[in-house]
């Protein structure tokens, strides 16, 4: 008998806060009260979420053999022999049919959108993964269509100042993913993928840091373009770039002092100094708005 606990393992529902970059262009377009596009965001996460879990079971299935010598991958209901494949498979399959039933009903492009996702990743658990630096690039572009999918879900234009910002912060979140595998590879010897060969502290270290920078500089970019300004009617949206440069140099802390990068979606969730950082810079930016719009006496 399997178990519910067991089969919401395997969907991965953690990893659904990824998705929460469908949302981005809702929130920067400030149309987040709109309730016709919230419910119509609301519903293509559910889809996408869907996909995504699709996915996740695929490269579960793909990377047994992997998994069961990763320290902590090992007790994921695959590896661990609480779901077996052909269960699995059938599981993958209801989640795909569902997921692209509902895309159906937004758009052609959404379809091609999902499809993009669908073929990026098994490619990339096949073969990209295993690829240095190509690997945390198609992890980057995961992030994009998911842009690209709040996007059209919505209508909203995507400024491609987001799009630039999001593909810099994947990919810094990517490569502290990579250095927790060449820890993990120093410490027992195991390689968790071909792609750490092509990878040592030093590149990864400076690439971090050469992302972070790069991110930071990009959202600043963002806050005190003309257009923005013009958008919002603001020239204080660079006053949120403060809690930026906080959420980023945490990171780098938990990554290099306290070596814990292996989950970004774990760290996102569970570490409080991340947390409160995030929810300032949304709350900095509402209010801002705000008083842009007489709301608030300032």
């Amino acid at each position: 008998m399997i178990s519910l606990k067991s089969v919401i393992s395997l969907l991965r529902p953690h990893q659904y806060l990824k998705n929460l970059f469908i949302f981005v262009p809702l929130f920067f377009a400030v149309k987040f009260t709109n309730l016709n596009l919230l419910i119509s965001d609301l519903i293509i996460f559910l889809a996408f979420s869907f996909l995504a879990s699709a996915v996740y079971i695929f490269n579960d299935i793909y990377d047994i053999k992997e998994d069961i010598k990763h320290p902590q991958k090992r007790n994921r209901p695959l590896p661990a022999k609480k779901i077996s494949i052909q269960t699995a498979y059938t599981i993958m399959l209801c989640l795909m049919i569902i997921s692209f039933s509902i895309a159906f009903f937004y758009s052609k492009i959404m379809i091609l959108l999902f499809l993009l996702y669908l073929g990026l990743n098994p490619a990339y658990t096949i073969k990209l993964k295993h690829v240095a630096i190509l690997d945390v690039t198609v992890i980057a572009i995961g992030f994009i269509i998911r842009l690209f999918v709040g996007s059209y879900a919505t209508g909203i234009s995507l400024s491609m100042w987001i799009i630039l910002v999001t593909f810099l912060l994947a990919m810094f979140l990517a490569l502290a993913k990579r250095r927790d595998d060449l820890l993990i590879y120093l410490d027992t010897g195991k390689k968790m993928r071909k792609a750490i060969d092509g990878y040592n502290f030093e590149i990864i270290n400076n690439s971090m840091v050469i992302m972070a920078t790069v991110t930071i500089v990009a959202y600043i970019m963002y806050t005190v373009s003309p257009e923005i300004k013009l958008y919002f009617h603001s020239d204080k949206i660079y006053l949120t770039v403060i809690f930026v440069i906080l959420g980023v140099l945490r990171y780098l802390q938990i990554t290099f002092l306290h070596q814990k990068s292996g989950s970004p979606t774990e760290i996102l969730l569970k570490d409080r100094f991340l947390i409160i950082c995030i929810l300032l810079w949304i709350l900095s930016f509402i209010i801002l708005m705000m008083l842009e719009k007489h709301l608030i006496i300032f």
